[in-house]
């Protein structure tokens, strides 16, 4: 199980570096709360026909121009989730974060937030508001 989900890992970082980039807009990211922003105009989930939703968090770091600064990693994943799922999520982070490269940063914000880590939250999975949401167990990729 531990090879396939470092399979997975690996096709998903090899389709982020073959993806040509283009940034999602224009708009200047000039605080944390605008990177999230940001990111949330390019990330489009895998339709549910081809995976179930699922909750997926990426860590991932930028130099001050914007560019992805080493190579994005997965640390959360939902626990129900299949390899086929996760797959999907994965390719999906990816893309989202190729589209928004380079982050347009501004020059202050370039300063502050060249080479930290961002812990990237995409939540995905729904639950309506008289029915509580079940309680997850955390699965480390």
């Amino acid at each position: 199980m531990a090879r396939r989900g470092k399979k997975l890992i690996v096709a998903a970082a090899a389709l982020l570096l073959g993806l040509s980039g283009a940034a999602a807009e224009d708009v200047q990211v000039n605080t944390i709360q605008d990177v999230f922003r940001h990111l949330r105009t390019c990330w489009k989930p895998p339709p549910p026909a081809r995976a179930r939703p699922l909750d997926i968090t990426v860590v991932v770091s930028f130099n001050r121009a914007g560019n992805i600064l080493g190579h994005p990693r997965i640390t959360y994943e939902s626990a129900e989730a299949s390899d086929n799922d996760r797959l999907q999520y994965r390719i999906a982070v990816m893309e989202a974060l190729q589209r928004c490269t380079p982050m347009p940063f501004t020059d202050a914000m370039a300063g502050a937030a060249a080479g930290r880590p961002f812990a990237i939250q995409f939540r995905n999975r729904k639950t309506s508001p008289d029915k509580p949401s079940p309680p997850t167990q955390e699965r480390r990729a």
